[in-house]
This record gives C-alpha cells, structure tokens and sequence, in this order.
C-alpha cells in the first residue's frame, strides 16, 4: 500500500537512460549491495556479491529453481498459491505438511522430519515463507533452530522466502540463514517492503555451498529472461544501500500496519473467528469454523461458499482457504489490509501519534468499513 520511497523512484529517473543487456546474475553493483543489506541485517558472513541473483521478481527465480533442481517440493499448510502450481508445470511431486490453528499455522520441525523420514534419500526443497502469506504469522528463533537441525539432517534445501522480513511489526525478523547458513537460500526482493511489485525485481542469495546450482539457475535465466531490466536494476541499488530516510519510512510503515492487524484482528476475535494478531506483513487467516452450525444455517459449510457470500453480502473481497491448500469444510479465509492511501498514512503516523480505531477510521477508512462490515455480518 505504501508508495515507493523517493530516493529509490529519483533513481530510476535519472537511470531511464539504460537500456543495455546487463550480465544475467545481475549489476554488480546491485549484488553487492544485497550481500552487504543482508550481512548488516542478517549477519550473514562471508556472503558477497558472487553469491547473489538477480531476476525479475522472486517468483520467477522460485519458478527456475525447481526446474533446475530435480527435488520434491515441501510447503507448509497453508503456503502462498503459486508455490505448488509452479512445481506442478514443471512435474515436480509436492508434499504439504499440515500445520496447527494452535500453533499459529506454523511449520512443526516434528512433522517436517517426520515427512522427510519417509523417503531419507529423496531430494529436496522446502519453502519457507515468513512473515508468512496467508497467515501474516512469523518464525522464532527456537522453532528456527529447530527447523534447521532438521533441514541439516535430511540435506534439505531450503528456500526461505522472506519477502515481507522488513515488515516485521517489531523489525525483529530472523534470518533462517543465521542457523542453517550452508543449506539456505535467502529470497527477498522489493515488491513488499519498498512497494514496487510491478517493477519487477527479486533476489536469492546462496549460500557458497550452493555455487553450483546459483550457476545452473544462471544458465537457465540466460536462455528465458536474459536480464532484468536496467533501470530498475540500476534503481534498486538505492533501495538496498544504508538510508536514513529508508530506515525512517520503515519505521513508520511497521507502525501502521501493525496498528491495522492488531485492530483487525480483536475486531474479529470480538466476533467468535480465531484470529491471533499478525506479527508482519499485511495478511490474516481468521478461522470462522468454531461458528460451524450457525453459518450452516445460513448456506455457508465451505470457505468458498464464505467467500462468495461474504463479497455478495458485503462487498468485502477475501480468498478461501482452499486457495492456500486447507481443507474444503475448514471456514478459514485471507484477508489483505492494504486498501488504504499508504502515502497519506505515512505522513499522518508521526512518532508521538496514537495509531487507535480513530486514526484507523480516518486514515484508513476503506480497511476500517471493511473489516466492521465483515465483523457485522459474522455477528448478525
């Protein structure tokens, strides 16, 4: 929802000259400004600008990984929907590894050794997506840990794809690099945290041990897309490199929209759905199931029915939760609370300002009349 920070937007101006084939890995200088965001982020050491792709968008490099790599793919349920899609065109087995409304949809390190038990040999790729789409739920570091012993055990690879890590409500996102930094590819891009999804431009950052499948992906990208665009490239480079001004639109983004899922989501507690407060990005995956009988009543016994209904009823649009791999008869749906003007919220969310349901109403109203809308229907 947020516009995309001037720096990086007066960048892209003075680059709209650019219009050479760039070298397919990336700009140099780009790559190695991503190495060193991630190392002063993540602490990720021994990383350079060698170790870094460029593509046009993570969702093409996820897309050429898995056709490069002849592995199962393993997502936690629920996970983003194009993840399975993308191994399904290219004829790769996918494995979903269920996870708890309890534990706050989270993968379980039981249930992924469990999984990866069955075939020890088989290889592997496990997505991991956090801030988590659909759940707008993150990872600690104990479950990280944990994760990671297990993905070290099974010489699993894992992609984790934190897109939304700079979304962090608290800016206290943990890099799955930090504890299984042999076997991880870190997935980030500009699409979330800077606000430019439609320019396009995604970024893995491998680990040295992986060198031979980053020059593999390279070959590949080389015969598909070739490079991605100059200037946006050129304009990245702004994006990733230390800013003040960056840091404090940031700061200010984390706010709002942790102001937003917290309000959302006791709104909707209020209501009798389980909704825990999302700790980043800009997602929640309430569950109305507990109101099983009483929506039965009313038509509703599957999450595309509530859907549906629910955007017939009260122009709220949301997802089912079977786009994201839950069961037919689990009353869970996504929402996305970013139907707001981001550069008008980030102006009026000053430091000393009180980002409660008033401010919400009237900086967000779109997001403030939806979500009561939604909370009113499942009340009446």
């Amino acid at each position: 929802p947020f516009p995309v920070p001037e720096s990086v937007v007066d960048s892209l101006r003075r680059h709209a000259h650019e219009k050479d084939y760039l070298a397919v890995q990336g700009l140099p200088t780009l790559r190695e400004a991503v190495a060193e965001f991630h190392q002063n982020r993540d602490g990720l050491i021994g990383r350079s600008a060698d170790d870094v792709l460029i593509g046009p968008g993570s969702k093409e490099l996820l897309f050429l990984l898995q056709l490069t790599y002849a592995g199962d793919l393993l997502i936690p349920n629920p996970a983003w929907v194009s993840y399975a899609p993308q191994a399904r065109i290219i004829g790769r087995e996918v494995h979903r590894i269920d996870t708890r409304r309890a534990d706050g949809w989270r993968l379980d390190p039981d249930a992924l050794d469990a999984r990866c038990s069955r075939a020890p040999n088989q290889p592997r790729i496990l997505i991991l997506n956090y801030p988590s789409n659909p759940t707008g739920m993150s990872l600690d570091t104990n479950r990280l840990k944990a994760l990671a012993g297990v993905a070290r055990r099974h010489r699993v690879v894992v992609v984790s794809d934190e897109i939304y890590g700079e979304l962090h409500h608290t800016g206290e996102h943990i890099s799955m690099s930090h504890y299984y930094p042999e076997g991880t590819i870190l997935s980030g891009g500009i699409s979330k945290w800077c606000g430019a999804g439609g320019w396009r431009l995604g970024t893995f950052l491998f680990p040295p041990d992986l060198g031979w499948l980053r020059t593999a992906m390279t070959a590949v990208a080389s015969e598909t897309y070739t490079s991605v665009c100059a200037p946006i490239q050129h304009a990245a480079i702004t994006a990733f490199q230390p800013s003040a001004a960056i840091d404090a639109y940031l700061e200010r983004s984390r706010r709002v929209l942790q102001a937003l899922g917290s309000w959302s989501a006791t709104r909707l507690r209020e209501t009798g759905a389980h909704c825990p407060d999302p700790e980043g990005g800009f997602y929640l995956f309430p569950d109305v199931s507990d109101l099983r009988e009483a929506l039965a009543a009313r038509g509703v016994s599957d999450s595309p029915t509530l859907c549906s209904t629910l955007l017939d009823q009260t122009g709220v649009a949301t997802l089912p939760g079977t786009d994201f791999g839950r069961p037919l008869d689990e009353l869970t749906l996504r929402l996305a609370y970013v139907d707001f003007d981001g550069a008008q919220a980030l102006e009026a969310a000053g430091p000393d300002t009180k980002l409660d349901a008033d401010w919400i109403k009237r900086v967000c109203p779109n997001v403030f009349e939806g979500i009561n809308r939604l909370c009113h229907w499942i009340s009446r």
